[in-house]
């Protein structure tokens, strides 16, 4: 929406057609672990693909204070606008088919569950501790989701129930995960005093299966 998007991609050396996962950053923007999460979705046998939301500020900066501060300045609708864009760009690709998913971490997982709710082709989306969509919007949704929470992320869990609740009224496929003793970010192996390693594995194993279930 009216800037160029910079991305990392990563994808299995092979001829076949490809589904393809969306990876959304956290709060702090495309950054090495981000790259690492997507060569993970690729080794899984996905096109694995990050839009770096800060392009439009040329990049997400090293420093992580600066890059959380940019993010209050972004306009979300533009953001989304151009989110949903890089799944245009994924079509256009030789080596991809159109079966789309996205996973989401905090900031990102929050932007999942935007993208579930405004992306009709998405097959699948996954949201790592993210802020739950309005209940209004949630019969837009199409995609199957998955939804990992740490226990102890009060801020975020509080909008669990309504989330559920309307989930299941509008008949939509979930899968909700509660992890216990963990905090916000517990998947983020950079991240020492959150991280917890049984937790982010158990997580990333469950959503490897379920693209491997929606997708392939």
């Amino acid at each position: 929406d009216g800037t160029v998007m910079n991305a990392y991609f990563a994808m299995p050396k092979t001829d076949r057609k490809l589904p393809a996962v969306m990876v959304i950053h956290e709060n702090r923007g495309l950054n090495a672990h981000i790259e690492d999460v997507t060569r993970r979705v690729a080794l899984a046998g996905f096109i694995g693909f990050a839009p770096d939301a800060l392009s439009v500020f040329g990049g997400a900066p090293s420093d992580a204070d600066k890059a959380r501060e940019l993010f209050t300045k972004l306009d979300m609708q533009k953001n989304l606008n151009n989110f949903l864009a890089g799944f245009d760009y994924l079509s256009g690709r030789k080596e991809c088919k159109e079966r789309f998913g996205c996973v989401g971490f905090c900031w990102g997982g929050a932007l999942a569950n935007q993208l579930a709710v405004h992306m009709p082709k998405l097959k699948a989306a996954v949201s790592f501790y993210g802020m739950q969509p309005q209940a209004a919007d949630v019969p837009k949704i199409k995609a199957a989701l998955m939804l990992q929470y740490a226990s102890a992320d009060d801020r975020i869990n509080t909008g669990i129930p309504s989330f559920e609740a309307a989930l299941k009224s509008s008949g939509k496929r979930y899968t909700l995960h509660m992890y216990e003793n963990t905090q916000h970010a517990f998947h983020n192996d950079t991240a020492p005093t959150r991280y917890n390693e049984a937790a982010a594995k158990l997580a990333w194993s469950r959503t490897i299966e379920f693209f491997n279930q929606e997708l392939k």
